[in-house]
Protein backbone atom coordinates (compact mmCIF):
# COMPACT_ATOMS: atom_id res chain seq x y z
CA UNK A 1 0.00 0.00 0.00
CA UNK A 2 1.22 3.50 -0.83
CA UNK A 3 2.63 5.13 2.34
CA UNK A 4 0.52 8.28 1.87
CA UNK A 5 -2.67 6.23 1.53
CA UNK A 6 -1.73 4.16 4.57
CA UNK A 7 -1.11 7.30 6.63
CA UNK A 8 -4.42 8.86 5.54
CA UNK A 9 -6.27 5.66 6.50
CA UNK A 10 -4.56 5.69 9.92
CA UNK A 11 -5.55 9.31 10.43
CA UNK A 12 -9.18 8.64 9.56
CA UNK A 13 -9.31 5.74 12.01
CA UNK A 14 -8.72 8.22 14.85
CA UNK A 15 -12.30 9.40 14.22
CA UNK A 16 -13.65 6.03 15.40
CA UNK A 17 -12.57 6.94 18.93
CA UNK A 18 -11.87 10.63 18.56
CA UNK A 19 -8.94 12.13 20.44
CA UNK A 20 -7.98 14.82 17.93
CA UNK A 21 -8.40 17.69 20.38
CA UNK A 22 -7.64 18.07 24.11
CA UNK A 23 -11.27 17.26 24.98
CA UNK A 24 -10.51 13.56 24.23
CA UNK A 25 -14.24 12.86 23.97
CA UNK A 26 -13.73 9.38 22.40
CA UNK A 27 -16.82 9.80 20.21
CA UNK A 28 -17.24 7.36 17.32
CA UNK A 29 -17.53 10.14 14.78
CA UNK A 30 -17.09 7.72 11.87
CA UNK A 31 -20.13 5.89 13.18
CA UNK A 32 -22.20 9.09 13.23
CA UNK A 33 -21.71 10.10 16.85
CA UNK A 34 -21.12 13.79 17.50
CA UNK A 35 -18.02 14.80 19.43
CA UNK A 36 -17.48 17.75 21.75
CA UNK A 37 -16.91 19.73 18.54
CA UNK A 38 -20.64 19.13 17.68
CA UNK A 39 -19.69 17.25 14.49
CA UNK A 40 -19.56 13.71 13.11
CA UNK A 41 -16.89 12.71 10.59
CA UNK A 42 -18.85 14.43 7.81
CA UNK A 43 -17.25 17.73 6.84
CA UNK A 44 -19.52 20.72 7.39
CA UNK A 45 -18.46 24.13 6.03
CA UNK A 46 -20.28 27.47 6.06
CA UNK A 47 -18.26 29.73 3.76
CA UNK A 48 -15.35 29.61 1.32
CA UNK A 49 -14.35 32.98 -0.10
CA UNK A 50 -11.66 35.60 -0.41
CA UNK A 51 -11.24 37.16 3.01
CA UNK A 52 -9.67 40.60 3.43
CA UNK A 53 -9.59 40.97 7.22
CA UNK A 54 -6.62 38.86 8.22
CA UNK A 55 -3.17 40.29 8.98
CA UNK A 56 -1.77 42.18 5.93
CA UNK A 57 0.85 39.52 5.17
CA UNK A 58 -1.92 36.90 4.97
CA UNK A 59 -4.71 38.77 3.18
CA UNK A 60 -2.55 40.97 0.95
CA UNK A 61 -4.37 42.75 -1.86
CA UNK A 62 -6.03 39.63 -3.28
CA UNK A 63 -7.50 38.19 -0.10
CA UNK A 64 -6.95 34.97 1.79
CA UNK A 65 -8.85 31.91 0.56
CA UNK A 66 -10.72 31.30 3.81
CA UNK A 67 -12.69 28.10 4.37
CA UNK A 68 -14.84 28.39 7.51
CA UNK A 69 -15.58 24.99 9.02
CA UNK A 70 -18.59 24.38 11.25
CA UNK A 71 -18.19 23.06 14.77
CA UNK A 72 -15.51 23.85 17.32
CA UNK A 73 -13.78 21.97 20.12
CA UNK A 74 -13.12 25.17 22.09
CA UNK A 75 -16.60 26.62 22.65
CA UNK A 76 -15.78 30.07 24.08
CA UNK A 77 -18.89 31.70 25.53
CA UNK A 78 -18.10 34.98 23.76
CA UNK A 79 -17.49 33.47 20.30
CA UNK A 80 -18.30 35.86 17.46
CA UNK A 81 -18.78 32.93 15.08
CA UNK A 82 -21.08 31.03 17.44
CA UNK A 83 -23.57 30.12 14.69
CA UNK A 84 -21.02 27.91 13.01
CA UNK A 85 -19.07 26.99 16.14
CA UNK A 86 -22.22 25.39 17.55
CA UNK A 87 -22.96 23.70 14.21
CA UNK A 88 -26.10 25.77 13.58
CA UNK A 89 -24.95 26.81 10.11
CA UNK A 90 -23.13 25.04 7.30
CA UNK A 91 -23.49 22.35 4.67
CA UNK A 92 -22.15 18.81 4.50
CA UNK A 93 -19.51 18.37 1.81
CA UNK A 94 -17.30 15.49 0.73
CA UNK A 95 -13.53 15.37 0.91
CA UNK A 96 -13.48 15.59 -2.89
CA UNK A 97 -15.63 18.73 -2.80
CA UNK A 98 -13.27 20.29 -0.23
CA UNK A 99 -10.33 19.66 -2.54
CA UNK A 100 -12.26 21.34 -5.37
CA UNK A 101 -12.96 24.34 -3.13
CA UNK A 102 -9.22 24.73 -2.54
CA UNK A 103 -8.62 24.75 -6.30
CA UNK A 104 -11.51 27.16 -6.92
CA UNK A 105 -10.07 29.62 -4.40
CA UNK A 106 -6.70 29.34 -6.11
CA UNK A 107 -8.43 30.08 -9.41
CA UNK A 108 -9.98 33.20 -7.88
CA UNK A 109 -6.51 34.53 -7.08
CA UNK A 110 -6.39 33.73 -3.35
CA UNK A 111 -3.07 34.46 -1.66
CA UNK A 112 -3.30 31.21 0.31
CA UNK A 113 -5.69 28.55 1.57
CA UNK A 114 -6.86 29.58 5.04
CA UNK A 115 -8.36 26.77 7.13
CA UNK A 116 -10.53 28.40 9.81
CA UNK A 117 -11.37 26.30 12.91
CA UNK A 118 -10.04 23.10 11.30
CA UNK A 119 -8.94 20.97 14.28
CA UNK A 120 -11.78 18.44 14.25
CA UNK A 121 -11.35 17.83 10.51
CA UNK A 122 -7.58 17.35 10.33
CA UNK A 123 -7.67 13.83 8.78
CA UNK A 124 -10.18 14.89 6.13
CA UNK A 125 -8.25 18.11 5.36
CA UNK A 126 -5.02 16.17 4.86
CA UNK A 127 -6.72 13.89 2.34
CA UNK A 128 -8.31 16.87 0.55
CA UNK A 129 -4.92 18.61 0.34
CA UNK A 130 -3.36 15.45 -1.13
CA UNK A 131 -6.03 15.36 -3.84
CA UNK A 132 -5.80 19.10 -4.55
CA UNK A 133 -2.01 19.11 -4.76
CA UNK A 134 -2.09 16.34 -7.32
CA UNK A 135 -4.53 18.52 -9.30
CA UNK A 136 -2.28 21.59 -9.19
CA UNK A 137 -2.76 23.33 -5.83
CA UNK A 138 0.43 25.22 -5.02
CA UNK A 139 -0.65 27.93 -2.58
CA UNK A 140 0.66 28.21 1.00
CA UNK A 141 -1.71 26.63 3.51
CA UNK A 142 -2.65 28.57 6.67
CA UNK A 143 -3.92 26.71 9.75
CA UNK A 144 -6.14 29.19 11.61
CA UNK A 145 -6.89 27.83 15.08
CA UNK A 146 -7.97 28.62 18.64
CA UNK A 147 -4.64 27.29 19.90
CA UNK A 148 -6.43 24.55 21.87
CA UNK A 149 -4.55 21.80 20.11
CA UNK A 150 -2.78 18.56 20.92
CA UNK A 151 0.82 18.55 19.64
CA UNK A 152 0.19 15.03 18.30
CA UNK A 153 -2.53 16.41 16.01
CA UNK A 154 -0.26 19.24 14.86
CA UNK A 155 2.40 16.63 14.08
CA UNK A 156 -0.03 15.03 11.61
CA UNK A 157 0.05 18.29 9.62
CA UNK A 158 3.82 18.35 9.15
CA UNK A 159 4.45 18.94 5.44
CA UNK A 160 0.89 20.10 4.78
CA UNK A 161 0.79 23.46 6.58
CA UNK A 162 3.08 26.37 5.74
CA UNK A 163 1.75 29.03 8.12
CA UNK A 164 0.27 28.47 11.54
CA UNK A 165 -2.09 31.17 12.82
CA UNK A 166 -3.00 30.11 16.37
CA UNK A 167 -4.69 32.14 19.04
CA UNK A 168 -3.12 32.27 22.48
CA UNK A 169 -6.20 33.24 24.45
CA UNK A 170 -5.38 32.56 28.06
CA UNK A 171 -2.43 32.27 30.41
CA UNK A 172 -4.75 32.05 33.41
CA UNK A 173 -6.32 28.56 33.82
CA UNK A 174 -9.17 30.06 35.85
CA UNK A 175 -10.12 32.38 33.02
CA UNK A 176 -9.87 29.55 30.49
CA UNK A 177 -12.19 27.50 32.70
CA UNK A 178 -14.70 30.30 33.14
CA UNK A 179 -14.94 31.34 29.48
CA UNK A 180 -14.10 28.13 27.60
CA UNK A 181 -14.40 25.27 30.12
CA UNK A 182 -10.77 24.50 29.34
CA UNK A 183 -8.55 25.01 32.40
CA UNK A 184 -5.82 23.06 30.59
CA UNK A 185 -5.77 25.59 27.74
CA UNK A 186 -2.41 27.22 28.64
CA UNK A 187 -0.50 23.93 28.72
CA UNK A 188 -1.91 22.75 25.39
CA UNK A 189 -1.40 26.14 23.75
CA UNK A 190 2.25 26.13 24.82
CA UNK A 191 2.91 22.55 23.69
CA UNK A 192 1.19 22.89 20.31
CA UNK A 193 2.87 26.23 19.61
CA UNK A 194 6.27 24.63 20.22
CA UNK A 195 5.45 21.94 17.62
CA UNK A 196 4.20 24.52 15.11
CA UNK A 197 7.48 26.44 15.32
CA UNK A 198 9.47 23.22 15.06
CA UNK A 199 7.76 22.54 11.73
CA UNK A 200 7.93 25.97 10.12
CA UNK A 201 11.05 27.54 11.60
CA UNK A 202 11.36 31.31 11.75
CA UNK A 203 9.06 33.66 9.86
CA UNK A 204 9.72 33.84 6.10
CA UNK A 205 8.28 36.87 4.30
CA UNK A 206 8.49 37.37 0.53
CA UNK A 207 10.32 40.71 0.32
CA UNK A 208 8.76 41.57 -3.05
CA UNK A 209 5.14 40.90 -2.13
CA UNK A 210 5.23 41.29 1.65
CA UNK A 211 3.33 38.00 1.97
CA UNK A 212 4.20 35.34 4.52
CA UNK A 213 5.47 32.06 3.05
CA UNK A 214 6.26 30.08 6.21
CA UNK A 215 6.17 30.62 9.94
CA UNK A 216 3.90 31.25 12.92
CA UNK A 217 1.80 34.31 13.73
CA UNK A 218 0.28 34.14 17.20
CA UNK A 219 -2.91 36.10 17.79
CA UNK A 220 -4.04 37.39 21.14
CA UNK A 221 -7.49 38.91 21.56
CA UNK A 222 -7.59 41.39 24.43
CA UNK A 223 -10.70 40.72 26.51
CA UNK A 224 -12.53 43.48 28.42
CA UNK A 225 -11.41 43.63 32.04
CA UNK A 226 -8.53 41.18 31.59
CA UNK A 227 -5.41 43.23 30.93
CA UNK A 228 -3.47 41.08 33.43
CA UNK A 229 -4.15 37.94 31.39
CA UNK A 230 -3.09 39.70 28.18
CA UNK A 231 0.17 40.86 29.74
CA UNK A 232 0.94 37.33 30.91
CA UNK A 233 0.37 35.94 27.39
CA UNK A 234 2.54 38.61 25.75
CA UNK A 235 5.30 38.12 28.33
CA UNK A 236 5.39 34.37 27.71
CA UNK A 237 5.46 34.71 23.93
CA UNK A 238 8.18 37.36 23.84
CA UNK A 239 10.41 35.77 26.46
CA UNK A 240 10.07 32.27 24.97
CA UNK A 241 10.20 32.93 21.22
CA UNK A 242 11.48 36.50 20.79
CA UNK A 243 11.64 37.20 17.03
CA UNK A 244 10.94 33.61 15.91
CA UNK A 245 7.25 34.46 15.64
CA UNK A 246 5.07 37.46 14.92
CA UNK A 247 2.49 38.51 17.48
CA UNK A 248 -0.86 40.03 16.53
CA UNK A 249 -2.50 41.89 19.42
CA UNK A 250 -6.17 42.40 18.63
CA UNK A 251 -8.77 44.80 20.04
CA UNK A 252 -11.62 43.58 17.85
CA UNK A 253 -13.54 41.90 20.67
CA UNK A 254 -17.22 42.24 19.77
CA UNK A 255 -19.89 41.68 22.47
CA UNK A 256 -22.38 39.10 21.23
CA UNK A 257 -26.00 38.58 22.35
CA UNK A 258 -25.20 35.43 24.30
CA UNK A 259 -23.05 37.40 26.80
CA UNK A 260 -25.39 40.38 27.18
CA UNK A 261 -25.77 39.76 30.93
CA UNK A 262 -22.05 39.45 31.69
CA UNK A 263 -20.72 42.66 33.28
CA UNK A 264 -17.37 42.46 31.45
CA UNK A 265 -18.02 40.52 28.26
CA UNK A 266 -21.05 42.65 27.43
CA UNK A 267 -18.83 45.65 26.68
CA UNK A 268 -15.98 46.40 24.26
CA UNK A 269 -12.33 46.70 25.23
CA UNK A 270 -11.58 50.28 26.21
CA UNK A 271 -8.93 52.33 24.45
CA UNK A 272 -6.98 52.51 27.72
CA UNK A 273 -7.08 48.74 28.26
CA UNK A 274 -5.71 48.09 24.79
CA UNK A 275 -3.04 50.77 25.14
CA UNK A 276 -1.84 49.19 28.41
CA UNK A 277 -1.28 45.88 26.63
CA UNK A 278 0.52 47.49 23.67
CA UNK A 279 2.70 49.62 25.95
CA UNK A 280 3.64 46.52 27.93
CA UNK A 281 4.59 44.64 24.75
CA UNK A 282 6.81 47.53 23.67
CA UNK A 283 8.42 47.69 27.11
CA UNK A 284 9.29 43.98 26.79
CA UNK A 285 11.01 44.66 23.46
CA UNK A 286 8.38 43.74 20.85
CA UNK A 287 9.74 45.29 17.64
CA UNK A 288 7.62 43.69 14.94
CA UNK A 289 4.07 42.41 14.85
CA UNK A 290 0.53 43.64 14.37
CA UNK A 291 -1.74 45.94 16.31
CA UNK A 292 -5.20 47.24 15.48
CA UNK A 293 -5.81 50.96 15.44
CA UNK A 294 -9.11 52.79 15.81
CA UNK A 295 -12.50 51.08 16.04
CA UNK A 296 -11.70 47.45 15.25
CA UNK A 297 -14.69 45.87 17.00
CA UNK A 298 -17.13 46.02 14.12
CA UNK A 299 -19.23 43.74 11.97
CA UNK A 300 -16.71 43.57 9.09
CA UNK A 301 -14.76 40.98 11.10
CA UNK A 302 -17.81 38.71 11.22
CA UNK A 303 -18.58 37.43 7.72
CA UNK A 304 -21.94 36.12 6.58
CA UNK A 305 -22.09 32.35 6.83
CA UNK A 306 -24.34 32.00 3.80
CA UNK A 307 -22.64 29.00 2.13
CA UNK A 308 -20.78 31.25 -0.32
CA UNK A 309 -18.28 29.14 -2.24
CA UNK A 310 -19.51 25.89 -0.69
CA UNK A 311 -22.01 24.87 -3.35
CA UNK A 312 -25.71 24.08 -3.30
Amino acid sequence: MNKDIERIKENMNILKDCTLCPRNCHADRLGGQRGRCHETAEIVAARAALHMWEEPCISGDAGSGAVFFSGCSMGCIFCQNHNIAEAKAGKIITIERLSQIFLELQGEGAANINLVTPTHYVPQIIEALEIARKAGLDLPVVYNTSGYEKPETIQMLDGYVDVYLPDFKYMEPELAAAYSKAPDYPEYAKASLKEMIRQTGNIQINKETGMIQKGVIVRHLVLPGHVKNSKAVIKYLLETYKDQILISIMNQYTPMPQVAEDPLLSRKVTKREYEKVIDYALELGMEDGFIQEGEAAKESFIPEFNLEGIGI
